[in-house]
């Protein structure tokens, strides 16, 4: 399902952080959202997953603004990770994913068949199939972020909105994870600090800078040494990774791009 956005404008206690934004993810695909901090990454996820309602502009979800959407219909479309995520929760780690399914349950409905193998699929997934029992609050930061993943994944979402996914996994499960997000093949709209990550999952990338967006187009078009000197301040040189032929950018530590 393709998702555009268009001319989006978003104030927090009357200022804006996000001034114009365009941009699109087309329909099984993968866009990235890079950009320093503050530069309204996060808030313009969070108007797709109906979290923020913009001043300004839409979210166009298949065609149809996302704000005509019922929440259930929008639940049932787009399935969020987003960076603020509950750690306190009294629940086992299957009734966390079960709550994936909440879009296509009524009032006091009980799991049923398709319940049981979305949310099994999912644990499976995400590499947490024999952790049903476990409680959701003893788990370390990275099993937490593959159950939530899970959750989501539990949804059967169109779309998938994720805000640094890859915080707290270590290196192997992060690498499992965008693996994951590859071969999945559903529109996917992320936020990613690690511009080397962001090269290798995503099919475009859009670069914001102070609630704008600057540039927009594959990684190889983007990710060059004369923007990452212009919007994130540093020395990098753009490369051939020798394993799989994406960019690969290595950044000059010694230096800022001033110097």
């Amino acid at each position: 399902m393709r998702i555009a956005i268009e001319d989006l404008d978003v104030a927090l206690s009357g200022r804006t952080v996000v001034s114009g934004v365009g941009l699109v993810a087309e329909d099984g695909e993968i866009a990235g959202l890079v950009g320093p901090n503050g530069s309204g990454k996060s808030t313009v996820l969070r108007t797709v997953y109906r979290h923020l309602r913009p001043h300004a502009g839409r979210v166009l979800l298949g065609g149809a603004d996302i704000r005509s959407l019922t929440a259930v219909q929008s639940a049932r479309q787009v399935a969020a990770l987003p960076q603020e995520r509950g750690s306190d929760f009294e629940l086992s780690v299957r009734e966390i994913v079960a709550m994936g399914r909440t879009p296509y349950k009524r009032a006091f409905a009980g799991e049923d068949r398709t319940d049981t193998e979305r949310v099994t699929a999912a644990l499976a997934q995400v590499g947490m199939a024999g952790a049903g029992r476990r409680r959701f609050s003893a788990l370390s930061g990275g099993e937490r972020q593959r159950v939530l993943l899970a959750r989501a994944l539990a949804q059967d979402p169109k779309v998938l909105v994720l805000d640094e996914p890859t915080n707290h996994l270590d290196v192997r499960h992060q690498v499992e994870l965008l693996t994951l997000l590859r071969a999945q093949r559903r529109t996917t709209l992320l936020a990613l600090h690690d511009l080397n990550a962001a090269a290798s999952v995503c099919d475009r990338l859009h670069v914001l800078h102070d609630g704008s967006v600057v540039a927009s187009g594959t990684p190889r078009e983007v990710l060059t040494p004369e923007l990452l000197a212009e919007v994130f301040g540093v020395r990098a040189a753009v490369v051939e990774h020798p394993l799989t032929g994406d960019p690969l950018i290595a950044f000059d530590h010694r230096a800022p791009a001033g110097v």
